[in-house]
């Protein structure tokens, strides 16, 4: 059975340990302060509470759990405690940063790789019932790709790799799907306000055509999900709206998805309605 350390055992560590506990040992556990290595060692149910880097036990595989502004720091001081042999791997679990963080781990003789899950972790009792099927991406060294990928498995993951080069990419695609959903949810439903519907019922109102929404991309795709004046071509429509919308940032952000939307549709507008509505939007 291979051996994990955790390094920075907050939501995501521990319960990436919690998880990895029936098919890995857990060897390690060190948090910021001893206290805080045991509390999580008691969550996980095993492992050794550990209060510096150095007091580490070897390990098969080390878990860089900690806020990315970390994640260069602590790897520099992993590669000088003489904790980490050649062989091993190091992996980070960032959505925005690449391996690269952990080169002074390599120059040890590890192999290195970021392991990052697209679930949120919000509450560490929930996640390990509910975090089978999450896809995870990875990036780095082959050897230590391969590793994880197994591990992932092992975490009831689905594992998938980045191309060189791809985690911005990946990160800004998830901040877009995640973060700037509840952005246009909050848009959507101050629009429905001005319109004099309760706050009750505008929630209500957008929340039930989003996720109806949701249902459609997944069973069709996003081009055959689309619906709306864009996809009309209903010029006179989209000026109305336009024209209420009185909030800068929600006028802006109307231009902006449907200038995004025309590209969309292109296949069912032609060239004429494509360039009129454009100039709508612009």
């Amino acid at each position: 059975m291979l051996t994990l350390n955790i390094i920075g055992p907050g939501r995501l560590g521990k319960s990436i340990a919690r998880l990895a506990q029936p098919h890995y040992q857990i060897a390690g556990v060190c948090a910021s302060s001893l206290a805080s290595s045991r509390d999580a060692v008691a969550f996980i149910g095993a492992g050794q509470a550990c209060a510096t880097l150095a007091d580490l036990p070897s390990a098969d595989l080390f878990l860089l759990a900690v806020p990315d502004a970390m994640i260069a720091e602590k790897a520099i001081e992993l590669a000088e405690s003489g904790v980490v042999q050649a062989g091993n791997v190091v992996f980070h679990a960032s959505g925005a940063s690449e391996a690269s963080l952990l080169l002074p781990l390599k120059a040890v003789g590890a192999s290195i790789a970021s392991m990052h899950p697209a679930f949120s972790f919000a509450d560490p009792a929930r996640a390990i019932s509910t975090f089978a099927g999450t896809l995870c991406a990875l990036e780095g060294d082959i050897e230590a790709c391969d590793t994880l990928h197994d591990f992932v498995l092992a975490l009831g993951g689905k594992p998938f790799t980045l191309a060189k080069g791809g985690k911005a990419a990946y990160h800004a695609s998830l901040t877009m799907a995640a973060n700037f959903l509840v952005t246009l949810a909050d848009l959507s439903i101050k629009t429905a306000q001005q319109a004099g519907i309760s706050d009750e019922i505008a929630q209500s109102l957008v929340m039930n055509l989003m996720q109806q929404t949701l249902e459609n991309i997944k069973a069709l795709g996003p081009a055959a999900a689309l619906t709306g004046p864009i996809l009309r071509a209903d010029q006179l429509t989209i000026e109305k709206h336009l024209a209420v919308l009185n909030n800068k940032v929600s006028h802006r952000c109307y231009q902006s998805l449907g200038l995004a939307t025309i590209n969309l549709a292109r296949d069912k507008l032609s060239a004429t309605q494509q360039f009129a509505l454009s100039q709508i939007f612009s």
